[in-house]
């Protein structure tokens, strides 16, 4: 970095980017941290602390003479509202700089309202939750869908369960009444973040799967999330179940992963479910021999596909996620037992196969990640203390 780069807050960034992780540090540890001059630090510093993303965290250890004073990354500069919106449900949820929840709520919510009542109703909520813990405005808002979406325009593209949300502007919708800046993904690439980011930060190499009434994933690969060329990466809920040709799939094909191995899917086969998963979950609960063998089935399903994404990804963690997986070990039993079998043995050596540890608030963490990955970065904190 060019000493002529570093006038009023350009290059504050990184230095914020070193106080992330929440340790207090004093300027001569930042001096020693970035190799640059104490004036450079302490100017930065100065900015940093002015704007209310640094904040005084006492005083460090004396060494002879007056203690120096220490700073912190300050998380309460600021509230993000993030959004996960199942195909049945929404859960929303006010967030601090450091993704943590400061309020939260969940309600039934069908996708098939179409996207203005879902997110006005988003929007109601997000208000009300804003109002519970004092604040007015946001500094950003993270949205996940259930459904393939083009995260360089937040739109939805061609999602199979979503009538009415083709090609719809989510983030303009939303920043007409919030501001900016809006960012929306794929619901399971969200809850990949958030768990990734609340339990696996040191996990270069990571996947998740969630199964519930569909089946996806989300790619964590170098550190970072993976989208693809078009940012449907991880849809594995439409890749072929072998032995599976007769199965039609709500996507227009047959034989697909989601329409043998998914709740609906599994709920069908089991006859006291009635063809509800939420009845199927009861059924497992309650220690049912049929339905626990079904789901075990479909975790062997599952753990077919698996077998191949672990030989060509190479995770060091899996995680399964989703509400048949929180309800059901059997389902996890199976995924396992296929997926050491069939994978490769210097694939499965060190492999870890786990149950979510972040349950339902995975995919408003991930969201909540997403924008501060945005907004927190150097590029978007010198644009922003440079005005």
């Amino acid at each position: 970095m060019g000493e002529s780069m570093i006038t009023g807050g350009a290059g504050a960034g990184v230095l914020l980017q070193l106080m992330r992780d929440g340790r207090p540090r004093t300027r001569a540890e930042l001096v020693q941290l970035t190799g640059l001059a104490r004036s450079t630090v302490g100017a930065r510093v100065d900015l940093l602390l002015h704007k209310g993303l640094l904040a005084p965290a006492g005083e460090a250890v004396s060494t002879g003479g007056r203690p120096p004073a220490t700073f912190a990354f300050n998380p309460s500069a600021g509230v993000v509202l993030a959004a996960d919106i199942g195909a049945t449900h929404a859960t929303v949820a006010v967030t601090d700089l450091a993704a943590q929840v400061l309020a939260q709520r969940e309600e039934t919510m069908s996708i098939t309202l179409g996207p203005r009542a879902v997110l006005d109703r988003m929007l109601q909520i997000g208000a009300e939750l804003l109002a519970e813990t004092g604040h007015r405005t946001v500094v950003g808002t993270g949205i996940g869908l259930p459904g393939p979406v083009e995260h360089s325009t937040g739109k939805p593209n061609n999602p199979p369960i979503m009538p009415g949300w083709d090609g719809y502007d989510v983030p303009g919708h939303v920043a007409a009444v919030l501001g900016g800046p809006v960012l929306v993904d794929n619901d399971v690439n969200l809850m990949a973040l958030g768990e990734h980011a609340a339990v696996y930060p040191g996990v270069d190499h990571l996947l998740f799967v969630k199964i519930a009434t569909g089946i996806g994933s989300g790619i964590i690969t170098g550190g970072s999330l993976h989208r693809g060329a078009q940012g449907v990466a991880g849809d594995l809920g439409h890749v072929q179940a072998m032995g599976s040709q007769a199965d039609a799939c709500r996507c227009g094909n047959v034989g697909c992963l989601e329409a043998v191995a998914a709740g609906p899917a599994i709920a069908a086969r089991v006859p006291a479910a009635g063809g509800s998963v939420t009845e199927l979950i009861n059924l497992v609960r309650a220690g049912d021999v049929v339905a626990a063998n079904e789901v075990r089935a479909a975790g062997r399903r599952i753990g077919e596909v698996l077998a191949a994404c672990v030989s060509l990804l190479n995770p060091s963690v899996v995680v399964l996620g989703g509400q048949l997986v929180i309800a059901a070990e059997s389902l996890l039993a199976g995924v396992r037992e296929v997926v050491y079998a069939r994978s490769l043995p210097l694939a499965t050596g060190s492999l870890q196969i786990l149950t979510a540890r972040t349950g339902a608030q995975a995919g408003v963490l991930g969201a909540a990640t997403m924008v501060l990955q945005h907004i927190l970065s150097p590029t978007e904190i010198d644009a922003r203390l440079a005005v």
